[in-house]
């Protein structure tokens, strides 16, 4: 029988070098560590609670890498959408996560051996590598709405302060650079550690506002927030946008399969082993499962308190203008769109840095290219693609998360059933293979788990898939053309904009020319009807890719 072999020291050091571990920590405080874990085996659940308390860590920091902006976005449109209704799909999402990270935590920290050869030899390569490209092409797949996100958030806050006339195309360009020097650079201790801190400052900073608004405002009908949380109800269409899009995409958005690939190697490179399998799933609790709930909660309950049911509402061309109003309502119209457009823009550009880490790390671990090489700082460059998302997609810049999280859902399944399979291999884990009825109970969730997502997901593929690929292709070539016009003939849109009728909304679409805006407001061919009836509600846009 081949029995696992842990990780020897030089490939500790290099999962660490790969992960940008600033501070690996020391022997000797891991052996005090150790051996107060064992001594907290016997305590009392109290004392056990307040030791593994001091010692939580990367279940906070994955609890911070999955707040990002498929999940923000997810949940300002389950609030303002559909209110508290949607409630239960951020915990649950996270719940089903959780059940995976547990069995992947318990094998890597039984074992001590690397997570995809561990899957490779006996999972088998397909998993393995399905594992590992998946992380990839996640890490690419979600890089688009991330450039779109930072782009437009950094043109409506240049507005804000009396900078106008910048262009999300042009703006993305401006993001990447950046972006690719703090990746290149994130091996110098002090940088990374400010420049962390400060992504932390701000996204937390825009979940005490949205704390804030639901201080202000209120709720009115506590039995409706509860049963939000429990019913599991999934309501109808509003405002063009089913509810089952917006599940799907909280539920692919919350545990990413890179976030599933770098978790195990996470654990490994902070020196955790055998004595801390307890104290992973307590973090996994503390630190990662109640801070998302607490955040995606309150998005929800601020938005459902502020532009809920908005006649004004369209899902599919939300612009950070719109998703600033719930916090508009505590520290103005100004303010709302300065400290939205910031934390935003923060979630945006965390996700990107911690996207293209990924890929490098997945060069290093599958194809063993060394750290610093020439070959990985190219792996590292793959997802800056997503840099044209808001030239394919700019019109949709805060809607893209959403279809983006439920392609990258897609890829869960390929890790859960290797993880699975993993899970009741003794030759594996031999006798760290769970049993009894604790272990069957938790291979049975793990089985659900997969199998709902999975059909889930499909059920999607079958009937909504053909529509989004269509819709998508589309509207980017639509967007295509429009950027070339506009880049070509500014005095014709300038012409254009001087004909529009002054009494017409400005947020209406009056441009006569077709090619400089083509995708049609679906509120503005109701009011260009002469026979349409001036009361009457807008039509509710098309669903949106």
């Amino acid at each position: 029988m081949n029995d696992p072999a842990p990780m020897p020291a030089d490939a500790i050091a290099r999962v660490q070098e790969g992960l940008r571990i600033a501070h690996p920590p020391d022997p000797a405080t891991l052996a005090a560590e150790r051996a107060h874990l064992e001594r907290l085996e016997t305590a009392t659940r109290w004392k056990r609670f307040t030791g593994y308390l001091r010692l939580v860590g990367p279940g906070y920091l994955q609890s911070a890498m999955t707040l990002g902006g498929g999940t923000a976005v997810s949940s300002l449109l389950a609030g303002a959408l559909f209110g508290y209704a949607l409630l239960w799909v951020a915990p649950l999402a996270m719940l089903i996560g959780l059940v995976m990270l547990a069995a992947l935590a318990h094998q890597t920290l039984s074992t001590g051996m690397r997570p995809f050869e561990a899957m490779r030899r006996y999972a088998g390569p397909f998993f393995a590598w399905g594992w590992a490209l998946g992380a990839l092409a996640a890490s690419v797949i979600w890089h688009f709405p991330q450039y779109s996100l930072a782009s437009a958030c950094l043109v409506d806050m240049a507005d804000v302060v009396g900078i106008e006339g910048l262009r999300p195309q042009a703006m993305a360009f401006v993001v990447l650079p950046w972006a690719v020097a703090i990746s290149f650079l994130y091996g110098n201790a002090r940088l990374v550690r400010w420049y962390e801190r400060l992504l932390k400052y701000m996204v937390w900073g825009i979940i005490v506002c949205f704390g804030w608004v639901v201080f202000r405002t209120g709720v009115d009908d506590w039995g409706a927030l509860f049963r939000g949380f429990f019913t599991f109800q999934i309501p109808g269409e509003r405002n063009g946008v089913a509810a089952v899009t917006i599940v799907l995409g909280g539920l692919a958005a919350a545990v990413g399969i890179n976030m599933v690939f770098l978790y195990p190697y996470s654990l490994l490179a902070r020196g955790w082993s055998r004595p801390h399998r307890r104290l992973a799933r307590f973090d996994l609790v503390l630190g990662t499962f109640i801070p998302y709930l607490l955040a995606t909660s309150l998005i929800v309950i601020a938005a459902a308190n502020t532009i809920h049911l908005d006649p004004s509402f369209s899902a599919a061309r939300i612009s950070p203008i719109d998703a600033a109003q719930s916090l508009g309502v505590t520290i103005g119209p100004a303010g709302g769109r300065l400290v939205f457009g910031a934390g935003v823009l923060a979630m945006a550009l965390s996700s990107i840095t911690l996207h293209m880490l990924c890929a490098g790390f997945v060069a290093i671990e599958v194809f063993g290219w060394p750290f610093g090489s020439w070959r990985y700082r190219f792996a590292t460059l793959v997802p800056a693609v997503g840099v044209f998302g808001p030239v394919f997609w700019g019109e949709y810049a805060v809607w893209l998360a959403v279809p983006t999280s439920i392609v990258c859902g897609f890829l869960l399944p390929v890790a859960y059933i290797g993880i699975i399979l993993l899970q009741r291999n003794t030759r594996y884990l031999g006798a760290d293979t769970p049993r009894g009825a604790g272990g069957r109970t938790w291979l049975g969730a793990m089985v659900i788990v997969t199998v709902f997502l999975t059909a889930f997901f499909a059920w999607s593929a079958l009937t909504k898939g053909p529509g989004y690929i269509r819709d998508v292709l589309k509207i980017g070539s639509e967007e295509t053309v429009a950027v070339a016009v506009a880049d070509t003939d500014a005095v014709a849109d300038t012409d254009a904009d001087t004909d529009t009728d002054p009494d017409t909304d400005p947020d209406t679409d009056t441009d006569p020319d077709p090619v400089a805006d083509p995708v049609a407001d679906p509120v503005a061919d109701t009011d260009a009807d002469p026979d349409a009836d001036p009361d009457a509600a807008p039509a509710p846009a098309p669903e949106p890719p």
